[in-house]
Parts: structure tokens; sequence; C-alpha cells
């Protein structure tokens, strides 16, 4: 049974209760605590290492599959590895990510690999959220992998979240557009204080003729927090690509982008764009005018610069 500090953990990372039915996988602590499939979608436990295998059956339309982890034992370290079977003209949403609660000494860590294999015009929205909450010195850490192989027509999303409380977190997204016309979307957005530091990597091959990838990361570095995007995005082919990292920073943090394009074909059109800078004083003398204090006021920039 979860107990209340994991509840409340799994509906911040995945916005759900912990009685949600359906295709459901919980993970609390290295241990399933939870678990349902439901029509056209089959979870199943590995039997050579820690993780599960995500079965969407071909043209199975599923609003909403759940496979979030807690972590709430002090000094524990979870490593598990996911893999995703998306099968032809399927369309569906996956909502993941962990929660980590720490109140002890020793670091807590997470480390998810994800594996996707996303069939012919499947569509997939992926939505990642990852917290860390608690009063201890020991530290919330967080490193995910996502690995991601599109076939032709194939489209998939992926929102990745992460808003305070995650003291260390390294990130690495890989996705190979294998067909023609796929596409692949990236929403992150990251809000770092204290002396949190953040890493995101990410390579992104465009070989199938015609496709395409956009990312979009926005972030917020607060305090003495550091940060750092390396996103790259290689195009072997006719294809287009659109790389922009926008950051906030405040305080005495440290952001660093660096976007980089390749083109391999003289058809493949890449662009980036980057841009880091302070809140602008005029943006906050106008909610001040409207009523805000300074704090208020830039407490509502940063939500909806983050939105």
């Amino acid at each position: 049974m979860l107990n209340d500090i994991q509840k409340h953990i799994l509906e911040v990372v995945s916005g759900m209760a912990a009685d949600a039915k359906g295709a459901v996988n919980i993970r609390a602590n290295g241990k399933r605590a939870y678990h349902s499939n439901c029509e056209g979608v089959r979870i199943e436990s590995k039997t050579d290492k820690e993780g599960i295998d995500i079965i969407i059956e071909p043209g199975v339309k599923a609003d909403h599959v759940y496979i979030p982890v807690v972590v709430t034992e002090e000094g524990f370290h979870d490593v598990v590895y996911n893999d995703f079977y998306i099968g032809e003209g399927a369309v569906v949403t996956i909502n993941a990510g962990c929660g980590i609660h720490n109140c002890g000494s020793c670091d807590s860590e997470h480390d998810g690999i994800h594996t996707f294999h996303v069939g012919k015009n499947a569509v997939v929205t992926y939505s990642e959220v990852h917290y860390g909450e608690g009063e201890g010195e020991g530290k919330r850490i967080l490193n995910p992998q996502t690995i991601l192989y599109l076939e032709e027509g194939a489209r998939v999303t992926l929102e990745s979240t992460q808003i305070r409380g995650v003291d260390d977190t390294k990130r690495y997204t890989k996705a190979v557009l294998k067909g023609e016309n796929a596409e692949f979307i990236v929403q992150e957005k990251l809000l770092t204080h204290g002396d949190q530091k953040a890493d995101s990597v990410m390579d992104v091959f465009l070989d199938g003729e015609n496709s395409s990838c956009r990312v979009i990361s926005r972030s917020v570095a607060q305090d003495e927090s550091t940060q750092t995007f390396y996103p790259r995005v290689v195009g072997n082919t006719a294809c287009f690509g659109h790389v922009q990292c926008d950051s906030i920073i405040m305080g005495k943090a440290k952001v660093r982008s660096i976007p980089e394009i390749s083109c391999n074909h003289v058809d493949a059109g890449l662009i980036h764009e980057a841009a880091i800078g302070k809140i602008a004083g005029d943006q906050i003398l106008k909610l001040q005018t409207l009523g805000l204090s300074y704090e208020e006021a830039e407490e509502k920039i940063l939500e909806g610069f983050l939105r």
C-alpha cells in the first residue's frame, strides 16, 4: 500500500491518483506497488533486469498510460530499464516521471533508461515530470535517458518538466527519425535554485526524407544554480530542424547554451537560436502598477515564461 507521502508525489509527477484505473504501473522504492493493464495496452515486468515492457497494440487509442516512480527511502539508488513498443497507427499519451522525497543525510537517486520503438504513423505524447522534496541534507538525484526510434509517419511529442526540488540531474535524449515524414517535438521546462545543477544533452538524427524536429527549451536559473544545454541536430537527408533555447538568469546563477546543427545533405534545412537574459525591469514595473509586489510580479513572469 502507498503511504500519504507517496500518494502526494504520485499526484505531482503524473497528475494521477494512486487508485487510477487502466494501464498503470507504479514503482515505489524499487518495487512494483500497483499494476493494471487495459484493452490494447500491456505492461510486463522484465525478467533479465529491473524495468518493464509497455506494448501498445496497432491501431489502439489510449488516452493515458501511467508509469510513475516514487522514491521515499533515504540513500536509495534505483536504476530501471523501460522499453516501449508502439504499434502501427496507435495513438497514446504516456505519463511518466519520478518524485523523490528525501529527509535524510544520504543521497537518493533514480536513473530511468527509456527506449521507444514507434511504429508507422503512430502518434505518441510522452510527458515526464521530475520532482524533489524533503528537508534532509541528502541530495535528490535524477538522471533520465530517453532513446527513440521513429518509423515512417510517426510523430512523438516529448514534454519534460523539472520545477524545483531536484539537486542534480543529467538528462540525455537521443532520437533517430528513420522513416519518411517522421516528426519529433521536444518541449523542455526547467527551474533550478540554490546550488542545484542540471545538464541536458540531446542528439537528433534526421535520416528519413522530409523528417522534422522542433526543440523548444525554456529554463530559469536562480540563486547559485548552474545549467548546461547541448542540443545537437544532424540532417542527413531532405529534412527540417529548429532548435530554440531561452533562459532567464537570476542572482549568481550560470547558464550555458550550446545548440549545434550539422547538415549532411543539400536539402537539409536547420535553424538554431539561443537567448539568455534577466527579467526586464519594465515588465516588473508594469505588473507593480497593477498592484503586485516585486516578488509577486517576478513570480508571475516566471510562471508565464515556463507555461
